[in-house]
């Protein structure tokens, strides 16, 4: 493919990007200030809304609650009794209020729609960004950074949580909450194990590859234990979270989600910069003036931190990154990481897009967007193995 047309790609993609992502904070931001109830007591207090409403600002509030709730899809119907010059009324008496109302929140779901599917598509893009890195570190196209076991511990960590505190707990409905604790427990492992591994190995990828793959085996396994002698109905509550699909997207936490993946794409800019010559080898970068060692050492921790950003969004999207790079390579024949980070992301979009098209369309039964990816994944790392020369 001629270097415009890489040109071409990555500006494309940067720009819709860049305009998904100020649609999905803009929306999260209304959200967000739609369910402030506190600031909205003061301010209905300040206007003295009670007096010319000859309602009290408890029942002012009672009845923006329901539009809101309702809106999100929490509840059915407005319907909703207040206290009007001291005679029980429904709020919303008129029946256009209702008709006006089903169309607002018919709007209103298809952008939150459409803020998932963003959030969907940014973490799809930071696992394939993270597997053309990986790849190019262990200098091996048929490898994923599942292997690194942040998707198990991610499924420990949410076992954990149910099973000791119990699916009612702060940590298990608050998705502030448990994003926190995600990224907290997950990061401090990534960071802890794979700095001082490279530190111990001397840079050695075939002790992280070892390492990653114990990782793997070790959480799963606990996460397995816990998962057996945990109570049927707790069981049932934890199975949708262990997933990643269109609903079970961490919306609360886009913020964040999105800061974080910039704070690490702007800490690794420097590394990011010089992967054309790490992919040469470690004696040619070392020849050329790579600090080589501790760019791999960076690079490996960023990898898996971006990872764990992108699992505590959307939960665990096994394979999607070995889809996602080795098809980039196939389409974009070229050693520019730039090119292949950028070509791999969109293919990351095209195919979570088209998975979700299929979960919607297509299907009888709700099934996993994951599900999809990780039957397609497994089928294509076969089609790899056996097609590799």
């Amino acid at each position: 493919m001629p270097h415009t047309t890489h040109r071409t790609v990555s500006t494309t993609l940067l720009a819709v990007g860049a305009f998904v992502l100020l649609l999905c904070l803009a929306f999260t931001v209304v959200q967000i200030a739609c369910s402030d109830y506190g600031f909205f007591e003061k301010e209905f207090i300040k206007l003295k809304l009670s007096d010319s409403m000859g309602m009290t600002v408890g029942d002012i509030s009672k009845g923006l609650r329901a539009l809101v709730e309702y809106m999100n899809g929490k509840v059915d119907s407005i319907d909703v009794d207040v206290m009007i010059g001291g005679v029980k009324t429904p709020m919303y008496a008129l029946e256009i209020e209702h008709v006006h109302m089903e169309e607002v929140r018919t709007v209103w779901q298809r952008f939150e729609t459409a803020r998932n599917m963003g959030l969907l598509l940014t973490a799809g893009t930071a696992i394939s960004a993270a597997a053309i890195i990986f790849q190019t570190i262990i200098r091996n196209n048929i490898v994923t950074p599942c292997l690194l076991g942040m998707n198990s511990l991610y499924l420990l960590i949410h076992t954990g949580v149910v099973f000791f505190l119990g699916s009612g707990s702060e940590f298990a409905t608050n998705p502030v909450y448990a994003f926190a604790v995600d990224i907290i427990v997950m990061g401090t492992a990534a960071s802890f194990i794979y700095y001082s591994i490279f530190q111990k190995t001397g840079g050695n990828v075939l002790y992280v590859l070892l390492i990653g793959t114990v990782l793997t085996t070790f959480f799963s396994s606990m996460q397995n234990s816990l998962t057996r002698i945990m109570d049927p109905n707790e069981y049932d509550a934890l199975l949708n979270s262990l997933v990643a699909s269109f609903t079970n997207v961490n919306a609360a936490c886009i913020i964040p989600g999105i800061v974080l993946l910039a704070l690490l794409a702007w800490w690794l800019r420097r590394d990011l910069s010089i992967l054309d010559v790490i992919s040469l080898g470690r004696e040619q970068a070392i020849s050329l003036g790579v600090d080589y060692e501790t760019t791999l050492r960076r690079l490996m921790v960023g990898v898996a931190l971006c990872i764990a950003v992108a699992t505590a969004l959307v939960g665990p999207l096994s394979f999607l990154g070995l889809i996602t790079a080795n098809v980039a390579r196939q389409m974009f024949t070229t050693y520019r990481h730039t090119y292949l980070i950028a070509g791999a992301s969109l293919v990351g979009m095209l195919v979570l897009a088209a998975g979700q098209f299929i979960v919607e369309h297509v299907m009888v039964y709700s099934v996993p967007v994951s599900v999809f990816v990780t039957i397609g994944g497994g089928i294509y790392f076969l089609y790899l193995i056996l097609t590799q020369k």
